[in-house]
Order: C-alpha cells, then sequence, then structure tokens
C-alpha cells in the first residue's frame, strides 16, 4: 500500500497525526496483512503441497506461526485502543476507509473520528512500545 495514498498517510502528511501516531498505525496495518486477515481476491502462487513434500510443509508451518502470531498481536493491538475506538482503527488502518466514510458508518459526527483516531493511536503505540 502506498502509504501517502492511504487515509492514515495522508493524515500524517496534512499534520493530523505525529510520527510516533502514524508508525503505530503502520505497524497495526502490517500485523493485519501479515495474519493474512484481508480477503484474498488474487491467485495464490504457493507450491503445491505434494510436489516438494519436506519444503513445502516447512514453509507453510513458518508462515502459519507468523499468521499466528501477528494475529495475536494485532487482536491484542485492538484489545489495548479500547471498545469503541477498535472500530475507527480498523476501518481507516486496515480497511483503508477515509476518515469521512468511517464516521458516517459508525453514525459519528463529522471530525469526531479524528480525535478518536488519534487516541486509539496513541495506545497501539504503547502497545507496540513505539516512542
Amino acid at each position: 500500500m502506498n502509504q501517502v495514498e492511504s487515509p492514515l498517510g495522508w493524515l500524517h502528511k496534512h499534520g493530523h497525526l505525529d510520527r510516533r501516531q502514524f508508525e503505530a498505525g503502520e505497524q497495526l496495518r502490517l500485523d493485519w496483512e501479515r495474519a493474512n486477515l484481508s480477503p484474498c481476491v488474487t491467485m495464490r502462487w504457493d507450491p503445491a503441497p505434494g510436489l516438494a513434500r519436506g519444503q513445502a510443509r516447512a514453509s507453510t508451518m513458518e508462515r502459519t506461526e507468523q499468521q499466528a502470531s501477528a494475529k495475536e498481536r494485532f487482536d491484542r493491538a485492538l484489545d489495548t485502543a479500547g471498545p469503541g475506538m477498535s472500530d475507527i482503527l480498523w476501518r481507516v488502518v486496515c480497511a483503508g476507509e477515509g476518515m469521512r466514510d468511517a464516521e458516517t458508518a459508525l453514525g459519528w459526527p463529522a471530525r469526531a473520528g479524528k480525535l478518536v483516531l488519534k487516541m486509539a493511536l496513541d495506545r497501539v503505540a504503547g502497545f507496540y512500545r513505539i516512542g
């Protein structure tokens, strides 16, 4: 994802998020992607399980462990953000929704989302130990 074109990148570029908040959001998105939580819309080019058995099995196991670890970090980061705040985090950071669309979907007044997102990202930055 192009960081400048993402809603998070746009907010950071225009001074609405500081570096720490932006990095926390990027780390959360990275864990979301590593956990393979996004919908798959393309062909998978992994080797067929029957071709190189030992090698394919080892890489599959390794990837599964990485995905499980990323999923656990992602879930714990959202839990750290807290109820109500995890919704805006997921919509803007992971799903790539614009702030106005996220606020509308959540039934929030205009500009409320930016404040809540900043607070959530501060909590997530603490979780990821971003200084």
